[in-house]
């Protein structure tokens, strides 16, 4: 094989001779030695050919290791820009943490777990009268893991349509321009590569001397799949993912108590919404126990004992409870992928270092998603991913723009918002004004029956450049998308006062908002 390649790869009569000169020395050979043996040899030369072929590296303009939203959506961007790739991602299926067990899952329990509660408590108030609604929980899962399933097979869809290769496995670079693909039956692919992008997303987060088992000591990934209701429940982190599960469970009948180490809740929304927004949690049942911290959480009989104290220490109190949520945060997942055999710069907690364009030290790998800097937000990674493929194609073209990366709390009342809080403005010495809007004089909230929260924007003081939107209220999280728009357009709280919006619909208290802000509202 090495013959062959050399002389393949151009002219080479050294390379010729040699293999000529072997040929003839070979025949010779062959002819003193006996017919079955020479016929048992080729044999045997033609199975070592054979293998020596297949296991040959396979070449590639692109390999994307990880096939969640970043990755899967670079990989079919590349394939839509004529690049020859490959995405290889070790779960078996595609999607990553967020369709599989992450945001899509929550949000099929998060819709489920809200119409079960409007049936017990909310419909006879609209004339509909429906008597001993029960839970079917195994009905429920199967219809969330049903739509899950839909989804994934649709991604492989996209990449046949693409043309991109798939390969179900997990990779490590062994090289700067080389792959080792671990297959699942346990054999090995080499693929060679001019470009390599790491969007292997995050895991969770452990709390020390906690051990999760996914029974009764949960982690998102088990808190989706519980068996039963829990008649109590202990969240510890009143981040995302806290209170969306916090939420479902709450729902569904189980007594939710959230121990959150600092004295808030929803970390990065703006303050006033997030104050807002606890106390219309509180009113759905859901129990807070603020500046605490959980020191041990064990499983004794059928329930884990809980022991917390004060943020500072002292005061440590006991509680037991049936399943115990461990939501604290995320982190990159980087080990295994054989960064630092090729240099990859990390810091202490493996996030990834990269530049502009999302490349590492090393030039021909780069990175996004959820193990570089940002917000650890599906939405990111795949804007990412298209912005780190046109860049490998067009250099200098791939662009975002993170003041504009929107962020929502999918519970009821949703929250949302995009750009800049009041306590960071504050912060930086930026002068600014407010425009608010309560969605108890917006109509269609009202008629709905579904009015609490408000719309709030922060604008700059002197040019009424939009600044931040910020939204606790129905359907929050699809009304933030005309403020993500605007933002990126640089648009004034007036441009978007003088916009027209169909009446009646939530968004006009988006319009409102924006009234408040450079003038006065019409309806409050």
């Amino acid at each position: 094989p090495m013959t062959i390649r050399s002389f393949s790869s151009g002219p080479c009569i050294f390379y010729f001779s040699k293999m000529f000169a072997t040929t003839r020395v070979a025949s010779i050979q062959r002819a003193s030695i006996p017919r079955e043996t020479s016929v048992r040899s080729h044999s045997i030369r033609q199975r070592l050919n054979a293998r020596s072929y297949a296991s040959a590296p396979i070449e590639n303009d692109l390999i994307v290791i990880g096939g969640g939203p970043g990755g899967y959506v670079a990989a079919i961007k590349a394939g839509q820009l004529g690049l020859k790739t490959t995405c290889v991602e070790f779960r078996g299926k595609l999607g990553g943490t967020c369709l599989n067990v992450g945001c899509i899952p929550s949000k099929a329990l998060l819709n489920a777990s809200h119409k079960f509660e409007d049936a017990k408590h909310h419909f006879a108030a609209q004339g509909i009268k429906v008597e001993n609604v029960q839970l079917d929980l195994p009905t429920m899962m199967k219809t969330k893991d049903e739509r899950v399933s839909g989804l994934t097979s649709g991604i492989e869809g996209l990449f046949k349509k693409n043309k991109v290769n798939y390969v179900k496995g997990k990779g490590e670079i062994i090289g700067p321009n080389q792959v080792k693909m671990v297959l699942a039956d346990g054999s090995e692919q080499i693929h060679n590569t001019k470009n390599i992008i790491i969007a292997t997303g995050s895991e969770v987060t452990p709390l020390p001397n906690i051990k999760i088992d996914e029974q009764r000591i949960v982690s998102s990934t088990g808190a989706l799949s519980l068996k039963s209701v829990p008649k109590s429940m202990v969240v510890i982190g009143g981040g995302v993912i806290g209170l969306e599960m916090g939420s479902v469970w709450s729902r569904l009948g189980s007594e939710v108590t959230v121990i959150e180490f600092t004295d808030r809740i929803a970390a990065g929304a703006d303050g006033e919404v997030a104050k807002a927004f606890q106390k219309i949690l509180a009113k759905q049942r859901m129990g807070f126990k603020m500046g605490a911290k959980v020191t041990s959480a064990v499983a004794k009989g059928d329930g884990v004992e809980v022991t917390y104290e004060d943020a500072k220490g002292g005061n440590s109190q006991t509680m037991n409870v049936d399943v115990v949520l461990v939501a604290i945060g995320r982190r990159p997942y980087t080990e295994g992928l054989g960064l630092k055999s090729v240099g990859v710069k990390m810091t202490e907690r493996g996030v990834i270092q990269v530049d502009k364009t999302f490349r590492t030290n090393v030039e021909s790998i780069r990175a996004i998603g959820d193990c570089v800097p940002g917000p650890m937000l599906a939405h990111k990674a795949e804007e990412e991913g298209i912005a780190v493929v046109e860049d490998i194609v067009h250099p200098g073209s791939g662009h975002i723009n993170y003041d504009t990366v929107p962020s929502v709390i999918y519970t009821h009342p949703e929250v949302a918002w995009v750009g800049k809080t009041e306590e960071e403005l504050k912060q930086a010495g930026i002068k600014y004004k407010i425009g608010k809007f309560p969605f108890l004089a917006n109509s269609r909230a009202k008629t709905n029956g579904d009015a609490e929260g408000f719309v709030k924007f922060l604008a700059d003081a002197e040019t009424d450049r939009l600044l931040g939107a910020h939204i606790i209220g129905p359907d929050a999280g699809e009304l933030i998308a005309s403020s993500v728009l605007a933002m990126e357009y640089g648009a004034s709280s007036e441009d978007i006062a003088r916009t027209c919006h169909a009446h009646p619909t939530l968004s006009e208290a988006v319009k409102e908002a924006a009234m408040a802000t450079y003038g006065k509202p019409i309806h409050f």
